[in-house]
């Protein structure tokens, strides 16, 4: 594994407008563009299936902690609502559609000496999805036959550039899989948020492609109808399918929550409620619980109380359902030295630092590389690169390519 500094396209911002995205210079991030093609990761066909390995391994391993939270009835360790526990578990023993989902894990590359390292599990609404399933690919296709291989003495011998990147094939697939399931039109809802239009409109182009009639929704334009038991968009047409890029959590504390949990059976929804257990930071505890010293694993606890850190001197302290790297604490030898304001209290869980993945970038500054693992119908289908000055990831956090040889 390597960052490279390379020389970005001529005219790179309207090559990966033409491509869909948008959001790829926010003024809010200046100098540093969200898109930078400015330095790419370079990794071995070995060090991929490493990833590939231990994304599809935690899959299992995340849906074994699900059963075992609704074995044991975990549900207020999470913070789920009580009225939600009996939809949670008839739709796990119904298994409706589900589609995507991301990993994130750090990892320094094979040279480290260290496995990667499971952060979090992005279950229930990832984006950056656009970024690593097209724009990602279409500047391999520019530039890949000029990227440099740091695995061979002579370049010419050096084997084929690829990337790791069937995202866009395995979301159509998987959308026509799940299409005999699905009641047209599959509505797509989300709300304003560049991130959110970007990969609502992207998914929505994936389900036209597998044969899907859809059409797009406000989640502010939903609207319930007492009379007749269900959620009708502005046209007062009902709403049976949809896939929302709107947390479960945010749902159920919102007015409507009752009419969702009642009439949950009576409607797709894309993601099922059931990622709400591994959507939770409270599966990280679980999953060390079940599975400790797992290599890909890190030590995970609930918080008991603030003084309590379970022996651990370098660790992350993270509410259960935080997003963007908000009220994240960063402990390093028992000090603070990072601590990030945000919307998310309540309950939360410690994790253990992960081992080092710090890579300057041309003028010598730190990069913290954080690796997404895409995983679609319950397989790793890619990867995407978010990389920052410091050690959380977060809204200013660029996104970086890869490939591999």
């Amino acid at each position: 594994m390597r960052r490279n500094a390379i020389t970005p396209r001529p005219d790179w911002q309207s090559k990966v407008e033409s491509v869909g995205l948008t959001y790829h210079s926010p003024e809010i991030m200046a100098p540093r563009p969200y898109w930078d093609e400015s330095a790419c990761y370079e990794f071995t066909a070995a060090e991929v299936d490493t990833l590939e390995a231990a994304a599809n391994t935690m899959q299992e391993m995340c849906l074994a902690a699900a059963q075992n939270i609704i074995d044991n009835q975990r549900y207020a360790q999470l913070d789920i609502p009580s009225a939600a526990v009996p939809v949670i578990e008839a739709a796990w023993n119904a298994e409706p559609p589900a589609l995507y989902g991301r990993f994130d894990f750090s990892w320094a590359g094979a040279e480290s000496g260290q496995p990667p390292k499971l952060l979090e599990y992005n279950a229930d609404t990832p984006t950056s999805l656009l970024e690593a399933a097209v724009v990602q690919w279409y500047w391999l296709e520019d530039v890949g036959s000029s990227l440099p291989s740091s695995h061979s003495v002579l370049s010419f011998l050096a084997p084929k550039v690829d990337q790791f990147n069937s995202i866009h094939e395995r979301l159509i697939a998987k959308w026509k899989d799940i299409a005999p399931y699905l009641k047209s039109p599959v509505y797509f809802s989300g709300t304003g948020e560049p991130e959110d239009i970007l990969t609502l409109a992207y998914l929505q182009d994936t389900a036209q492609q597998a044969g899907l009639t859809t059409k797009p929704v406000a989640m502010l334009d939903i609207g319930w109808n007492e009379g007749r038991n269900a959620f009708l968009d502005l046209n007062e047409d009902r709403i049976n399918s949809i896939f929302k890029l709107y947390p479960w959590e945010t749902m159920m504390a919102e007015q409507f929550a009752p009419h969702a949990l009642a009439t949950y059976r009576d409607m797709n929804w894309i993601e099922p409620i059931w990622k709400m257990l591994l959507s939770n930071k409270g599966i990280l505890p679980i999953l060390w619980e079940l599975y400790p010293n797992h290599p890909n694993l890190l030590p995970a606890y609930f918080e008991a109380n603030a003084s309590d850190t379970h022996g651990m001197r370098d660790f992350v302290r993270k509410p259960l359902l935080g997003r963007e790297g908000a009220n994240i604490v960063v402990v390093r030898n028992g000090s603070p030295i990072v601590t990030n304001e945000g919307p998310y209290n309540g309950a939360r869980i410690l994790q253990a630092l992960a081992p080092e993945a710090i890579f300057p970038d041309a003028t010598g500054q730190p990069r913290h590389p954080v690796l997404g693992l895409w995983m679609i119908d319950q397989e790793c289908g890619g990867m995407g690169i978010r990389e920052s000055g410091g050690p959380v990831t977060d809204n200013l956090s660029s996104f970086v390519p890869h490939y591999f040889r």
